[in-house]
């Protein structure tokens, strides 16, 4: 393992502040044996350390920079906002522009309202739900993260699941006692506890594509089974689109798979790599937030102007002709290079992509389920994240975590990727 000794002295003074020396769990590689390395600068591609060291990133900012880093448009359209404020706390032109935008990528949301994060979206959403319905209990799906809420820490994914943690301290037996948790893709036990308790349940929320136990697809009927049983049940069906929301689709999960949800949760590209999230939904129930209605939610920084600018200018980006088309080719050249580097030296790997999100297992089994994903050889992906960062290969630090594609990354950046996982599936097999 290569030293990077600016990074080291930054890691020890912020330990010293900052619980564990983050400020986000999974960034302290905990799970991956080592430390973690001090971002200087990123541009396209590419990010650089504070050691100057150079790598190709997967990890996009969690999944933000579809773009790439430091895009010329966006960078652009910030720097003219500027000039005008940072921060107003009222009404600005740019966050009607942006909600516009959000619409008319997505035809299941009559009205969207602007957040600061994913996490504020999702859990906005329940409570809407559970204040339209009159109802309480919630169902999510085991190995999906929705966010820190109390309500989602039940079963969840993501930075939980990466830290071995089974739920968190300090959330009271009152909320897990109104959340259930399912098994991911299972329809038959969805469909008989909606026969038993349907009718007492507020809202079903879901990753529609699972990016936070790795990278796990519906399963054919699945999303569908979802939207047939709430609506039998007068339950809100509610699709995290957090990480999938102009990524594997101009339209989301929503779009690619053809269903439509009662509400929606956004973040990450909906800002550009801004700290923005958004929830939306049918006019009826989104007429019932404040001020139109009784169910309160607000904030002080929703609509900042720096972050609309942000998420305007990578969503006009993203909407020109042939930009998804190219996309795919990249990701899907990225998936089949692993998958032969896999199988070229004998290496149990299962690879699950949809559009550019990418997930790698080190499993022989099929991962269709948090179980299934849990099977992943944990010691050998530690290894294969260490040995993949010395060849200046940057992944998510974690075997519960997608990969992310932009349009930023080359042929050759792919290329060199494949080969240096190649090289690293032989050292680990020897």
């Amino acid at each position: 393992m290569k030293t990077y000794p600016k990074s080291a002295n930054l890691f020890e003074r912020a330990k010293k502040m900052i619980p564990g020396g983050v400020n986000s769990p999974v960034r302290a590689c905990r799970s991956v044996g080592t430390d973690p390395l001090f971002i200087d600068k990123a541009l396209g591609s590419k990010l650089i350390d504070a050691d100057g060291n150079e790598y190709i990133d997967y990890i996009g900012s969690w999944g933000p920079m579809i773009l790439g880093h430091s895009h010329p448009s966006v960078i652009s359209a910030i720097e003219q906002v500027l000039k005008r404020g940072t921060s107003f706390g009222a009404p600005v032109d740019l966050e009607v522009e942006l909600a516009e935008l959000v619409l008319e990528a997505v035809p299941a949301i009559d009205k969207v309202r602007m957040v600061s994060s994913g996490t504020e979206a999702t859990m906005s959403a329940i409570r809407v739900a559970r204040g339209v319905t009159g109802r309480n209990t919630i169902i999510k799906f085991d190995g999906c993260y929705h966010g820190h809420a109390d309500s989602f820490l039940v079963s969840a994914g993501s930075g939980v699941a990466t830290l071995g943690i089974a739920g968190s301290p300090g959330v009271p037996e009152s909320v897990i006692a109104h959340t259930m948790s399912l098994p991911y893709n299972d329809m038959e036990t969805f469909t008989s506890v909606m026969d038993k308790s349907g009718d007492s349940i507020a809202a079903v929320i879901v990753e529609a594509v699972a990016g936070n136990m790795g990278l796990v697809p519906p399963a054919d009927g699945f999303l569908e089974t979802l939207r047939i049983e709430t609506s039998k049940h007068g339950t809100l069906l509610i699709f995290d689109e957090v990480m999938t929301g102009f990524r594997v689709s101009k339209g989301g999960a929503q779009g690619l798979y053809n269903i439509d949800p009662d509400m929606s949760c956004f973040g990450k590209i909906v800002g550009g790599g801004l700290p923005v999230g958004a929830y939306g939904g049918k006019e009826h129930i989104m007429s019932q937030v404040a001020p139109e209605g009784p169910i309160y939610q607000a904030g002080t920084l929703s609509g900042n102007p720096i972050a609309m600018a942000a998420g305007i200018a990578t969503l006009k980006e993203i909407g020109k002709p042939g930009f998804y088309e190219a996309l795919e080719r990249t990701s899907a050249r990225l998936a089949k290079g692993l998958q032969q580097a896999a199988v070229n030296t004998g290496t149990k790997a299962v690879l699950n992509r949809v559009g550019s999100m990418v997930g790698i297992f080190l499993t022989d089994q099929p991962v269709g389920s948090f179980d299934a994903a849990k099977t992943s050889d944990l010691e050998k992906f530690a290894s294969y994240y260490r040995k993949m960062l010395d060849r200046r290969i940057y992944l998510a630090p974690s075997q519960f975590e997608s990969l992310f594609v932009s349009a930023a990354h080359s042929d050759r950046d792919i290329d060199d990727t494949v080969a240096a996982a190649e090289s690293v599936f032989s050292e680990l097999s020897d």
